[in-house]
């Protein structure tokens, strides 16, 4: 899978060449391009915001870089194309096996006040949101939705890391433990450390259900909040 990332601050990805996804990049796993909407600007000194018609506080990102920079990288739309923003749809974990459909994703981060509407009308597949809140710009949910839909291409992560986790099987994850078997006066339940794999399967899917009453009881009702 490739995913691009188009951006401002190119310099903000440096975290995806570390730990599993940077070894997922050099293995040839995954293939992840960032790409300085600057480069495409067509001003001399690169610039990429002006000031918003209407008046209003603060700029807003100019069509003109931005369409050259996705027309760069997906010249057939062949691609899926995303712009991170708050006003988009909120990211849950079946919009990110829906992602793993496509071969090529492009992330557009917005930053400043926004991005000129008429890009996200001429260029943009769809919206995305990573909560109910707002960020200074679409780098960091670039990084989560680059890290989520990541972990589950395949080769990245072995088969047995992605079972059980949280929201996988419509609920949160049993607690883990390793060693030792007591630190600071807390225990291992006695049942892990048993080797009775019938017992151990049984615990962890009454715990999941008890966290995930207690913490998400919207996720046991199929229920969205």
């Amino acid at each position: 899978m490739k995913i691009t990332v188009l951006t401002l601050f190119p310099d903000m990805f440096a975290p995806l060449k570390e730990s599993i996804i940077g070894r997922a990049v050099k293995n040839g796993k995954l293939n992840i391009e960032i790409v300085n909407i600057r480069d495409f600007s067509a001003d001399k000194h690169s610039k990429c915001d002006d000031y918003p018609f209407g008046g209003g506080a603060g700029m807003v990102m100019m069509p003109q870089p931005v369409a050259a920079a996705i027309e760069n990288v997906d010249p057939d739309h062949t691609a899926r194309r995303i712009y991170l923003s708050p006003k988009g749809e909120r990211f849950r974990q079946d919009k990110v096996f829906s992602l793993l459909n496509y071969g090529h994703i492009v992330l557009l981060c917005g930053h400043y006040e926004g991005l000129d509407q008429r890009v996200i009308d001429l260029y943009i597949d769809e919206e995305i949101s990573i909560g109910d809140y707002v960020l200074t710009g679409g780098e960091l949910p670039a990084m989560v939705v680059c890290d989520c839909v990541a972990r589950y291409v395949d080769g990245v992560l072995s088969d047995a890391s992605l079972v059980d986790e949280s929201f996988s099987g419509g609920g949160l994850e049993y607690p883990q433990y390793t060693r030792p078997a007591e630190f600071k006066g807390l225990k291992v339940p006695e049942v892990l450390l048993s080797g009775d794999h019938k017992k151990i399967d049984e615990w962890r899917k009454a715990e999941a259900k008890k966290l995930t009453a207690a913490r998400r009881p919207d996720l046991l009702n199929g229920e969205d909040e």
